[in-house]
């Protein structure tokens, strides 16, 4: 397979900010000079420690030591190669990439067909919308609300009734069989035929958070239809639907914006529609799904929800069905550090017959009535209750108990148990004996959900170490233990050292090379530093786009991790001119501490010398060169 140049890939990496690739995943929010930070988006966490530094292409977690450049970024999330990496960075930026020899471009092959396959099926689909046989699809969007300009902002098509008109209109494109399979968009008869998965149906196209369309969800339109109502993409490389938030793309940004960030749970695709439409473009569904723990895990890292300040409403219907729904999402309450609250419209209207009723301002309006999570699932398990007897409120303590208990925030777990009294018309007291009960069962491996981990419902997280004070944890894959910037000594000469190569890592293209050059030759005291710094200080060419990557790749084991941290960490500065000053005194400050080391050396050589000899003498003169160095760099302070 033909190589891209080498000077394209340095070309493209140097053009694109690692910031705006890294940003379509994760909240990123400043983390000091040149550093922003958000949620992991490798491992899950609850407060940040990914952080990425656009200035040099870099990011790096304190909390799992994942780490890299852009091209390792979408390789790690996306699972291309590093040739589709770049591939897909140039033509984000609009760049001609060369190959080795004059060879072509490639053909691409795996995942990367597999959305050009996806993307191409969307496109089928929304140029068959407005086609003659289509006018049932448009009466169904029509008769809810929906125009034109609706169906084109959200993508929704329309699949032909026949068998094989998306195959033929995409096996013409040049896509296999094989590979419409694999991306879920035909199926396969008994006898090996294959055919349209979707037909006569309205169809809209479901994509990731960066927009890239990867799966489709398809509403029945024909009475003679004996499929179901929806039908998904089945789970395919690129569509995992425990993964997938319908509407995320669109809802992302004004989620990470929002003051406090407010996310709108809903339960279909028209739901989307027309909370969008309404004003509420926050509003993400779940695609034939019910919202589990990845889908939270997807949204923490949108919101960077580190704070109780976020709010996540779910809305739902009123019936039996949206009750039972509300139970289900309430089971993943606890893994939110935002505040989750639950809101019915009047009736038991869905967002879209809601809308389309009363109005767009009826839809805002919705989100004017949420209740806490907390509370909606408390009503729920005492409704089924006869509070009017004592049998009744005993039995609905018990159903309650558990989910007060789940409560972690103690000041708030002591405020629902008074609004479970009142409810219960119950003496605070046996209320309060009923929830540490359930607390003490759920401790010792009861089956409630508080046995599943003590919940926060929008309380502060837990308290972690800030990047760079956590204790050292073995390495997977060696005996020895990893040095991390927790793991070193904390003395003065160490923070000198590391500032100094934190410093360098940033800033080296703006440093007097001769100062820093005479800084970074001098041998360091801390050994873990010492291994980064013989990199740092042989990198040739510090203008370079990169070079503080190579320098760190360049770093042998187990130490190479501490490079990364290194680069990745918060320089104590407060713009980029205080940092260039900062770095620069440093430099400085390294060699003074060389120069007067070598001073008492020198000086202790001098009591042991005889006064008159040729060896004094050239001890005094080096003292008093020594003497001239220092003044010169001090008169430089």
């Amino acid at each position: 397979m033909p190589l891209i140049r080498q000077s394209d890939v340095d070309e493209v990496k140097a053009r694109t900010n690692i910031a705006d690739i890294v940003g379509e995943r994760v909240a990123l929010r400043s983390a000091g000079v040149g550093s922003l930070k958000g949620l992991c988006p490798f491992h899950d966490e609850k407060s940040p420690s990914f952080y990425v530094r656009p200035q040099v292409g870099y990011y790096h977690c304190f909390g799992c030591g994942e780490s890299g450049d852009v091209y390792t970024f979408l390789r790690e999330m996306d699972h291309v190669s590093f040739t589709e990496a770049v591939e897909r960075l140039a033509g984000r930026i609009g760049y001609t990439l060369h190959y080795e020899d004059g060879g072509a471009a490639p053909e691409t092959s795996g995942r990367s067909r597999l959305f050009a396959a996806n993307a191409a099926a969307a496109e089928f689909f929304r140029s068959q919308l407005m086609s003659p046989e289509a006018e049932p699809a448009r009466r169904f969007l029509g008769e809810r609300g929906f125009d034109a300009g609706a169906a084109s902002h959200f993508g929704v098509g329309y699949a032909p009734q026949g068998w094989d008109a998306m195959l033929k209109a995409l096996s013409a494109q040049g896509f296999t069989r094989e590979e419409l399979t694999t991306a879920g968009l035909v199926s396969t008869n008994q006898r090996g035929g294959v055919y349209d998965r979707f037909r006569g149906r309205l169809v809209w196209p479901i994509r990731d958070v960066t927009g890239q369309t990867i799966g489709f969800g398809a509403r029945k339109l024909y009475d003679d239809d004996q499929g179901p109502k929806y039908l998904n993409t089945p789970e395919t490389p690129i569509y995992k639907k425990a993964q997938v938030l319908y509407g995320l793309d669109l809802a992302k940004r004004d989620i990470a914006r929002g003051d406090p960030k407010r996310v709108v749970v809903v339960e279909g695709y028209t739901d989307v529609m027309a909370c969008h439409l309404a004003g509420v473009t926050t509003a993400i569904a779940t695609c034939g799904t019910a919202f589990g723990s990845e889908h939270v895990t997807v949204l923490r890292r949108i919101m960077g929800d580190d704070s109780a300040s976020g709010e996540v409403v779910f809305t739902f219907d009123g019936d039996e069905a949206g009750q039972k729904a509300a139970i289900r999402a309430f089971a993943e309450d606890s893994r939110f550090n935002a505040q989750t609250y639950v809101a019915v419209a009047p009736d038991g209207l869905d967002p879209c017959d809601l809308r389309l009723q009363r109005g767009d301002g009826a839809v805002r309006g919705l989100l004017d009535h949420k209740v806490p999570m907390f509370e909606f699932v408390i009503d729920r398990r005492i409704g089924g209750f006869d509070l009017a007897s004592v049998e009744g409120r005993i039995g609905a303590l018990r159903s309650a108990a558990p989910i007060v208990a789940a409560i972690r925030d103690r000041m708030l777990r002591a405020g629902y148990e008074r609004v479970l009294a009142r409810k219960l018309g119950m003496d605070p007291r046996e209320v309060h004996g009923a929830v540490e009960q359930a607390a003490r069962r759920a401790s010792n491996g009861g089956s409630s959900k508080a046995g599943q981990g003590e919940m926060r419902p929008g309380g502060s997280p837990e308290p972690r170490p800030m990047p760079g004070s956590e204790r050292p944890t073995a390495s997977p894959d060696s005996p020895l233990q990893r040095p991390t910037l927790g793991t070193l000594p904390r003395t003065v000469d160490t923070a000198l050292e590391r500032d100094a190569l934190t410093g360098a890592l940033l800033y080296g293209h703006r440093i007097d090379p001769a100062l820093l050059a005479r800084a970074l030759a001098i041998p360091f005291r801390t050994p873990a530093l010492e291994a980064v710094r013989g990199n740092v200080a042989a990198a040739a060419d510090r203008t370079r786009p990169g070079w503080a990557m190579t320098a760190i790749d360049a770093v042998r084991e187990p130490y190479r991790q501490l490079a990364g941290e290194l680069l990745a960490r918060d320089f104590p500065a407060r713009d980029d001119e205080h940092a260039v000053a900062s770095v620069n005194d440093i430099c400085r400050r390294l060699i003074l501490r060389s120069l007067d080391q070598e001073k008492n050396e020198l000086l202790g050589a001098v009591q042991r010398a005889a006064p008159t000899s040729e060896e004094g003498r050239a001890l005094r003169m080096r003292l008093r060169d020594l003497d001239v160095e220092r003044r010169a760099l001090i008169d430089v302070e």
